[in-house]
């Protein structure tokens, strides 16, 4: 089969596709055969060298995929079937035609939905729900700060921060990117470009703060986060894009608020985590995106690239440029 691959760490240009191994599935898992994979900043990591997969994870690119079921392993439970179309959290391995999967980690493809939409749901759907619910414990009528919020983890929540019944704030650094927060249900967005968000966002809560914080970012926000962080507030800790040192007197001054850090990670958690989160957003969420009930969620693609323009995938991606998901389409079958 054909796979992304590069030999050494370092920028885009290591990348190429290559022909290796077809994996075959073990234990309760599953051989999917992916129509499209989508582009995370953990695979940017991975490719330098600073996110190595975890122990047993395929060291090839990938940590979400859509396509169709085309082998069980043994001691599957019978909940799949060769032919269903599905999408699937991974550990690794989606950049490539065919990854095995715990069959745990499946989801349903939602109906009208093609593979390029379904790619771009489990990896930044699954995150966004897990910080919410598991770590966040979102509650209605909540404010949330998403920072990074036209991204695909900060459109997918968006989105389920409005199907909580809270309330989803985003900071953003374009004018074109607070446009499609604000298209995905964003109810106030500031550009960290050119304005003090956490004076923006204080102002929007006349002064009480947010009850969440999703942040990405970490080291260089520290500072407006806790300006901007309520009473009791949480602060979730997802992402280190501005660094992760803090100089200050930050915790005295999250002391003073009795704030809370949670840091979260989920691509080292372990099977049964993922099966849980797995489970709960495939009866929580996963209706929504069929439409019925109302509200409808959607996943935001940014762009589509076929497998061998991997390369440049990774260099938008790498330069901000992108809205919501970068999509890769796997080679027609032959």
């Amino acid at each position: 089969m054909l796979a992304v691959c590069f030999d050494c760490p370092g920028g885009p240009e290591n990348l190429y596709v290559k022909e290796v191994m077809k994996p075959h599935p073990g234990e309760g898992e599953v051989l999917l055969k992916v129509s499209a994979s989508a582009l995370n900043r953990a695979d940017l990591l991975q490719r330098r060298g600073k996110y190595p997969p975890p122990k047993g994870a395929s060291d090839i690119l990938g940590l979400e995929a859509a396509g169709t079921v085309a082998g069980l392993g043994p001691g599957c439970q019978g909940g799949w079937k060769v032919g269903d179309t599905v999408m699937a959290l991974l550990s690794g391995g989606g950049q490539a035609e065919y990854v095995t999967v715990p069959e745990g980690y499946l989801m349903p493809v939602p109906s009208g939905m093609t593979f390029i939409q379904a790619a771009a749901i489990p990896e930044a759907w699954l995150t966004a729900f897990q910080l919410l619910h598991f770590v966040g414990k979102i509650q209605k009528g909540e404010s949330v700060l998403i920072h990074a919020g036209a991204s695909g983890v900060g459109t997918a929540a968006i989105q389920l921060v409005r199907l909580a019944e809270a309330i989803p704030i985003v900071t953003a650094g374009s004018q074109e990117k607070l446009k499609a927060a604000a298209s995905a249900g964003a109810a106030a967005g500031f550009n960290y470009q050119n304005e003090d968000f956490s004076e923006k966002v204080l102002a929007f809560t006349q002064g009480v703060g947010v009850d969440i914080i999703l942040d990405c970012v970490g080291g260089s926000y520290w500072e407006k986060n806790l300006n901007c962080l309520s009473t009791d507030g949480r602060w979730i800790i997802y992402g280190l894009l501005g660094g992760g040192e803090v100089h200050g007197d930050w915790l005295a001054r999250l002391l003073s608020k009795r704030g809370s850090i949670h840091t979260s990670l989920l691509r080292s958690r372990d099977k049964e985590y993922k099966e849980r989160l797995v489970k709960a957003f495939t009866e929580n969420a996963l209706p929504y995106f069929s439409g019925v009930p109302s509200p409808c969620l959607q996943p935001f693609v940014d762009s589509v690239y076929p497998l061998q323009e991997i390369a440049e995938a990774h260099r938008i991606m790498e330069g901000n440029k992108n809205i919501g998901k970068i999509v890769i389409e796997m080679p027609a079958s032959p």
